[in-house]
């Protein structure tokens, strides 16, 4: 039952991160272009604020429960398969790669609007879409993985 629990969050963890990953990069962006910068800034910062504040659950809420059954269920590192490595790989990547992408160009955009400077603004708004297109990658491929790995 705990196992049942733990690996359902450990799913929605990963459904909320990737998903919103996804949804930013491919749906929110393109539709942003119709506004001007200044307005088109504005949702940016309100929208990448309310989806890093899930980040900051989803994230420890995925190490935990990834820990958690690595170690109940799987008997640690040795008892699991090549696939429980490459997630665990790309997990701690993917929380470096989101911890500089806040730490840094996030930071530097928030700093950027609150100083009425558009164009440093979108430059830092360019390197988190970046990072964030990063990020989404490794997301896709360990979903790949875990699914792949998960049969076999």
């Amino acid at each position: 039952m705990l196992g049942k629990l733990l690996y359902t969050l450990h799913v929605l963890g990963a459904v909320l991160w990737v998903g919103g990953m996804a949804f930013a990069l491919l749906a929110l962006r393109p539709a942003l272009a119709a506004l001007e910068p200044p307005q088109r800034m504005a949702v940016h910062e309100g929208a990448l604020r309310r989806f890093f504040l899930i980040v900051w659950h989803a994230m420890p809420a995925l190490l935990l429960t990834g820990y958690a059954l690595l170690f109940g269920w799987y008997g640690g590192f040795v008892g699991s398969g090549w696939h429980i490595h490459a997630m665990h790989l790309a997990a701690l990547v993917m929380t470096g790669v989101f911890l500089a992408l806040f730490t840094g160009p996030w930071k530097a955009f928030r700093a950027a609007r609150g100083r009425g400077d558009l164009p440093a603004a979108a430059a830092a708004m360019d390197r988190v879409r970046q990072l964030v297109a990063i990020n989404l990658g490794l997301g896709l491929l360990t979903v790949a993985v875990a699914a792949w790995g998960r049969f076999g």
